[in-house]
């Protein structure tokens, strides 16, 4: 059988060899065992990776401890290779506490920084993207470390490994891209997913270094790996893998394999890295059937006492406020007050000086986006930063908002703060996957912080058209884990951006481009914060509570400014997740009347959500139905009289006068 597989020692000792088996051999036993137990009904679900074991294996021991590795759903022997204790994988399988998710994720969705591991989502793609970012910190620190992040050859297809690529080529990023191509993306061969020879041969357009290896041959995956790696580390590049190799099984056991032909699987069969690497060591008379058979009970007697212990772990009782707690890193906000030295600025201005100080405050700090850099973005929020900060911490990005985001999280993965500049908003729809299931589900999921903020500048009034004047905050609060944050003025816009550079969550931070150069304050000029969540109470009255944010408190402050007769409470909300329903509630007890205004259209905004929130916790205090004023249910349009008939603010005076009259 051997000879299916040419195995060249490179005068690796016996010693080594004999580890690569048995690191080989571990994951296979556990496999085997596993599919007995998912039989049984003991475990939920199995991607089986039997067949590949020389790919995980290699990689890994080619890597140092300390270097990130991101795995796949069938990459096993990365985990194994670590020595993760095998009671802890067993519990991840079974949804209990001593795994990695709590309960909250299955399978191998869950990463691990105390072995340097960073689990995958079901959305492929992004994990691309995060090794971008780990490596981009690396090479920040200057410590020449190596990150590995594994695609199946299904995942190449999707935009999220373009966009990865490309950037790490671009920046120079020290990221092995391992493709494992085993055939079938699930049931699809590879003939009907890509029309390239080999995906090597995609390393070309990405201007990067790419090989073809032999998946089923440890040694020539563990030399090749580690020669690359060793190169990278002195002269750190990306560099693509291709891993011929095949699935045996199916994508995970419930697909079966019937779409293979059958002669397939025996070629195959015939390669399987694990009984041709044991037959050469047995020829070289390296593997006697003494260390086989000490191996095997070893390993064997490993895997039934640590699945004793996972067994004897009580099942997970659900705690509410245990559920609750861990959707958001602690924050532990730190107050600094504002100064009492002001200074006249703009709403844009405010912004730009909060980044300013902020990148003076943590000096690791980077900024992303298109343009950010020498033109400094389209608003020139972040002009005159490379001069002060350099281009390694201001940094231009392709047009690749998804593997932005991603790699954001990877540079938070690694230890290393990021604001990312959205354009516009409206371009956010780009890089919605990993804002939505990767950054907001994170510290939920294996309680890895996502210290990630992206500016979000939004907002009509500017005539711009519908794809560059959307207010779409109703995205995100929806989604739990996420942060959102809009101010009105100046002076909450730079306190709000301090502090949420400094929170360890994500933070979705909208900035009105209508009130960037229309709104004036005294702001203070010291690095100060304002904590996210807290609303500010902008007038005080009894006769009802008008509740907005964003430009749309601006439209209520003029009406009430020409109708000074009405006494209203004018909340700006500042925050709209978390909420601050405690100051809405006051307020509402107090007037008994309320109107909540927003910029957004009608259906499915927050204010729908207020509404509710109101009538379901201050009923006996209302004298009147909640009313909404809001934009009108179409996309907004950019010829001035049509956006106008768009916008809420011509019905906002009917509505109050229907409120009062009730």
């Amino acid at each position: 059988m051997s000879d299916k597989i040419k195995f060249i020692t490179n005068s690796i000792p016996k010693e080594h060899l004999l580890k690569l088996y048995k690191s080989m051999l571990k994951p296979r036993l556990i496999e085997e065992k596993m599919l007995i137990l998912l039989r049984q009904g003991k475990i939920s679900k199995w991607f089986s990776g039997i067949g590949q074991e020389a790919i995980s294996v290699g990689v890994t021991t080619a890597l140092y401890d300390d270097e990130y590795i991101l795995p796949m759903h069938r990459n096993l022997g990365v985990f194994t290779t670590r020595n993760i204790p095998l009671y802890r994988l067993f519990s991840q399988w079974q949804g209990k506490m001593n795994g990695f998710t709590k309960g909250r994720d299955r399978s191998f969705h869950f990463g691990t920084q105390e072995y340097h591991i960073v689990g995958m989502i079901s959305h492929l793609g992004p994990q691309l993207g995060i090794a971008d970012g780990i490596a981009l910190a690396n090479k920040l620190k200057e410590n020449h470390k190596v990150c590995a992040v594994f695609s199946g050859e299904g995942g190449t297809s999707e935009g999220d490994f373009h966009e990865a690529l490309n950037v790490a080529s671009v920046w120079s990023l020290p990221v092995l891209f391992c493709v494992e191509n085993n055939g079938y993306g699930l049931s699809t061969p590879t003939s009907e997913q890509f029309n390239c020879e080999h995906i090597a041969d995609k390393g070309i357009g990405y201007g990067m270094e790419s090989y073809i290896i032999d998946g089923n041959n440890i040694l020539e995956v563990y030399a090749k790996v580690s020669e690359i790696a060793g190169s990278i580390r002195k002269k750190p590049r990306p560099v693509l893998l291709e891993f011929k190799t095949f699935r045996m099984r199916g994508h995970e056991e419930a697909s079966g394999t019937k779409y293979v032909p059958q002669d397939v699987l025996d070629f195959w069969a015939s390669k399987d890295p694990l009984e041709n690497f044991k037959e050469y060591l047995q020829k070289e008379k390296i593997l006697t059937a003494e260390i086989e058979d000490s191996y095997r009970s070893e390993i064997l007697k490993e895997i039934n006492e640590h699945l004793e212990k996972a067994y004897q772990e009580d099942k997970i009782t659900p705690n509410l406020e245990t559920e609750l707690n861990d959707v958001y890193a602690d924050d532990s906000f730190e107050e600094i007050k504002p100064s009492e030295e002001k200074k006249k600025i703009r709403f844009v201005d405010a912004i730009s000086d909060g980044l300013q100080q902020a990148m003076e405050k943590h000096d690791d700090l980077v900024i992303m986006g298109q343009d950010v850099a020498e033109y400094g973005g389209v608003f020139k929020i972040t002009d005159g930063f490379v001069e002060k900060f350099g281009k390694e911490r201001v940094r231009n990005t392709p047009i690749c908002e998804s593997a932005i985001v991603a790699a954001a999280y990877g540079l938070s993965v690694n230890g290393v703060k990021s604001v990312v500049e959205m354009q516009f908003a409206d371009f956010v729809s780009s890089g919605f996957n990993p804002i939505v299931n990767l950054l907001a589900k994170s510290h939920y999921r294996w309680q890895q912080k996502a210290a990630i903020v992206v500016r979000m500048p939004c907002g009509a009034g500017v005539g711009a058209g519908p794809f560059h004047s959307q207010t779409n905050e109703a995205w995100f609060t929806k989604t739990p884990g996420l942060k959102v944050v809009y101010p009105a003025f100046p002076q909450d816009a730079k306190g709000l951006l301090i502090a949420a550079i400094n929170d360890p969550n994500p933070v979705l931070f909208f900035e009105h481009k209508g009130l960037y150069r229309s709104v004036y304050q005294a702001v203070s000029e010291n690095y100060y914060t304002i904590e996210i969540g807290k609303a500010a109470i902008l007038q005080e009255g009894t006769e009802l509570t008008i509740i907005s944010y964003g430009a749309a408190i601006h439209w209520v402050l003029e009406y009430l400014e020409n109708n000074s007769t009405i006494a209203a409470d004018v909340i700006d909300l500042r925050t709209l997740q978390p909420l601050d329903t405690a100051t809405i509630y006051a307020s509402v007890q107090k007037t008994g009347k309320v109107l909540v205004v927003q910029e957004d259209s009608l259906f499915g905004g927050i204010s729908s959500d207020i509404s509710a929130l109101i009538h379901e916790n201050c009923f006996e205090y209302l004298d009147a139905p909640v009313k909404r004023v809001a934009s009108i249910e179409t996309p907004i349009p950019f010829e001035p009289n049509l956006e106008k008939q768009y916008l809420g603010k011509n019905r906002l005076e009917k509505a109050i006068s229907d409120l009062l009259d009730y």
